[in-house]
């Protein structure tokens, strides 16, 4: 069966990154993984909330500054670490056909770190905000879907490492959330920090 779900990864692959191409996605996506690229993003929310309300900055900054460190860190030394899947620019039968538009990196590829920071991020994002956008929110998923999907049309991964990568970073997302939740309605008392 596992192999069976690897075959079929590698087709997806194939279809996403040789077949579903155009030469203005070829320019556009690549950017998209691109931290230069993303990262005004964020700083507009941490500005949004600071500006909107300075006295929960640090406290979400601090929650969503730590989501993003689990799902890295989890992602990269563990993941990673664990089950040592080769990219799809080093796997021997993708190797000579993989359309890279990035240069292939040295690193494993199971998960996909970007997929579980941005959907750890998002989700974060969503649980802790929603109350204030409603459903314009979950434009941040979407946000998070394209980088994801940039990661293989650029060859950086396989389908299956950023899906899974994607359901890491919800996990943490979602208990991140819960746990600022709890902070914000004084439940966890043993945590004390200045500038509440």
């Amino acid at each position: 069966m596992l192999q069976s779900l690897i075959r079929a990864d590698r087709s997806v692959f194939r279809f996403i990154n040789q077949e579903w191409t155009h030469p203005i996605l070829d320019v556009i996506l690549p950017f998209f993984r691109n931290p230069f690229f993303w990262s005004p993003v964020y700083l507009f929310l941490l500005l949004f909330v600071g500006i909107n309300f300075p006295k929960k900055l640090l406290w979400w900054a601090l929650f969503f500054l730590i989501t993003f460190a689990l799902t890295d860190s989890i992602s990269t030394r563990v993941f990673k670490e664990l089950f040592e899947r080769a990219r799809p620019c080093w796997d021997g039968i993708t190797a000579s056909s993989a359309r890279m538009l990035i240069p292939c990196s040295h690193s494993f590829g199971f998960v996909s770190s970007h997929a579980a920071n941005h959907f750890g991020m998002s989700t974060f994002i969503f649980f802790t905000m929603r109350h204030l956008t409603g459903r314009w929110l979950l434009l941040v998923f979407v946000w998070a879907f394209l980088v994801c999907y940039a990661q293989v049309y650029s060859g950086a991964h396989f389908p299956l490492d950023v899906l899974c990568g994607g359901l890491l970073g919800i996990l943490i997302g979602r208990y991140m959330a819960a746990l600022y939740q709890k902070r914000k309605q004084g439940l966890l008392h043993n945590v004390n920090l200045p500038l509440q």
